[in-house]
């Protein structure tokens, strides 16, 4: 009978020891968000905010998007700077650095990032670090870039704050993806005019026509790349052209399509047209 206590409150201290770990786990992150003395002041707060801390965790890691958006809706995480100052993140991954730079710079456009500058980019052992710095009137709102992320099929693994505008994301990309239109047979896709070259997803499909509208002044530039984003091919025409039929090989997976001289030759629309399924 003793020994069946003693066995009893060694698991009740285990289980209290590994609840008071995961609450300091919790604590530590939280602390890396806000300044010490508004974590001081709210702390009891803070305690109340967070309870039960196992809606934080995901598996094992705590959820720092999570983290970050309870403290910004109840007012102790202030994104905002009180001037224009040099907002600087580093992101971080385990993938392809061709393939992860793509996304992100997608991403960045896609949330109103337009003028950074890369700072930096190192690929150690397995990890790639691509550093940017832009001005800014705000931090970036882990919300927003999470959500933005997601339509790429990657993800926010772990956030750090080393100061109010330098940042450090993880970002998870095992299932990443361009979000971009993906060609299937039997459909027909108008890409209209844009500042930007245009990508599609033509994984699917074997071949792809491609016509232009009599408006246009369309001098080809098509770039194939693979899963990855590494180049396999490119097709430049020094002549206006009205059509193309273009055939993809089993591990073409991208198309790029632009003009050799500018994207304002495409006043019109550029019609695609699929051709068979793979």
């Amino acid at each position: 009978m003793v020994k069946l206590l003693f066995v009893f409150l060694l698991c009740i201290s285990a289980t209290i020891a590994d609840e008071t770990k995961e609450i300091d786990a919790l604590t530590q992150k939280i602390q890396t968000f806000i300044e010490p003395q508004v974590y001081e002041q709210n702390k009891a707060y803070i305690n109340i905010l967070f309870t039960p801390s196992s809606q934080y965790y995901v598996g094992e890691r705590i959820d720092a998007v999570k983290v970050t958006q309870t403290l910004k809706e109840n007012g102790l995480l202030n994104l905002f700077f009180k001037k224009p100052s040099e907002l600087i993140l580093h992101f971080k991954t385990s993938g392809s650095p061709l393939f992860f730079v793509k996304i992100m710079g997608d991403t960045l456009r896609n949330i109103g990032y337009y003028r950074y500058v890369t700072k930096e980019s190192n690929l150690d052992n397995s990890e790639f670090t691509w550093t940017i710095s832009l001005t800014s009137e705000y931090a970036t709102d882990p919300r927003i870039l999470q959500n933005e992320l997601a339509k790429s099929g990657c993800s926010i693994v772990d956030i750090d704050r080393e100061n109010p505008t330098e940042w450090t994301y993880i970002i998870d990309m095992r299932d990443g993806r361009l979000n971009v239109e993906i060609l299937e047979e039997d459909m027909e896709i108008k890409l209209k005019r844009s500042l930007y070259a245009k990508w599609v997803d033509v994984s699917n499909i074997k071949k792809l026509r491609i016509t232009s509208s009599p408006r246009n002044s369309w001098y080809p530039y098509i770039a194939y790349y693979d899963s990855s984003m590494h180049l396999l091919k490119v097709i430049k025409r020094d002549r206006r052209r009205s059509k193309m039929i273009l055939s993809m090989k089993e591990n073409t997976y991208y198309l790029k399509i632009s003009d050799i001289y500018t994207l304002k030759n495409i006043r019109d629309d550029l019609v695609l047209t699929p051709i068979g399924s793979r």
